[in-house]
């Protein structure tokens, strides 16, 4: 046998036939007749010298030889898609200007991003961290090539994910036993003040605003100060503070969905690519 004989093509219509131990089925997955699979896995058994399925009337099985064979062929059709990646992504340069709220730049997109730019080293990102409410001029102007908010009225795209809302507080100041609650809100227009404020109602508790803020990291000051709660993100919560609830009287919070929107003005390769990179990264399989 001559590894140079080893046909990629061959070897891909072999590893779908033994996945399925059926060379129709094969022949379906790859849109051709189950005459023309088995004429390519003849041509591999022929170049290797040995059969690789047994056959039967209505079914088929690996031989010894097919057994071997089957983890090295799916090892080089990966190195063969691995190289065909790093090709592509190569060919992609350019700048892609991302637009979020601090609080999703802190804590779902790190990993994004990292891997996103050891993929494209061509590509160089700008973040842009402001409210979902401010981001929405500037996607329109082309300021920013991609959105990564919270959706609201006026400001939608495709869902990302579902993010819970709870309450939190510093553990050592217990500053939610006072009456009224002292609350630390994000500005007005935002969404999650909107989800805060409803819940505050829903549960009857007098209360009053010490802060308001654009930013995940004044509210965190506040809280972690021990002069408010707050109703933050579920993502974007440390692991220091205390989740608060129904032992201490406050309903549930409305969830925030995520989405992303792609500017129209900038429709480059390179934000193309960091929109799937984040979209495959995030986004959950249910419904919104």
């Amino acid at each position: 046998m001559n590894l140079s004989e080893l046909n990629l093509s061959q070897l891909r219509t072999f590893v779908l036939a033994a996945e399925r131990l059926s060379f129709v089925s094969a022949a379906e997955a790859v849109h051709r007749s189950q005459a023309a699979v088995s004429m390519q896995i003849s041509k591999l058994e022929t170049s290797l010298g040995q059969p690789l399925f047994e056959r039967h009337t209505r079914r088929i099985a690996l031989t010894l030889a097919g057994e071997t064979l089957l983890p090295y062929a799916r090892q080089l059709l990966q190195t063969e898609q691995a190289a065909l990646n790093a090709l592509r992504t190569q060919q992609v340069v350019g700048k892609v200007v991302l637009g979020s709220p601090d609080d999703y730049v802190s804590s779902l997109l790190p990993a994004v991003l990292e891997r996103f730019s050891k993929r494209f080293t061509g590509v160089e990102i700008e973040l842009v961290c402001l409210q979902s409410l401010l981001l929405r001029p500037l996607l329109k102007k082309g300021a920013i090539d991609l959105a990564f908010v919270t959706r609201d009225e006026g400001l939608d795209g495709a869902f990302i994910r579902r993010e819970p809302m709870v309450w939190v507080g510093a553990e050592k100041h217990a500053v939610w036993k006072k009456s009224p609650l002292p609350v630390a809100l994000y500005d007005k227009g935002c969404v999650a003040r909107a989800h805060t404020l409803a819940a505050l109602e829903k549960s009857n508790l007098p209360y009053y605003s010490t802060y308001s803020s654009p930013s995940l990291l004044g509210i965190l000051a506040m809280v972690e100060a021990g002069l408010a709660i707050a109703a933050l993100a579920e993502c974007s919560v440390p692991a220091h503070l205390v989740r608060l609830g129904k032992a201490e009287g406050l309903k549930p919070i409305a969830p925030l969905d995520i989405v992303l929107i792609k500017g129209r003005k900038n429709n480059s390769p390179a934000a193309e690519c960091l929109a799937n990179e984040i979209m495959q990264g995030l986004s959950e399989r249910r419904g919104v």
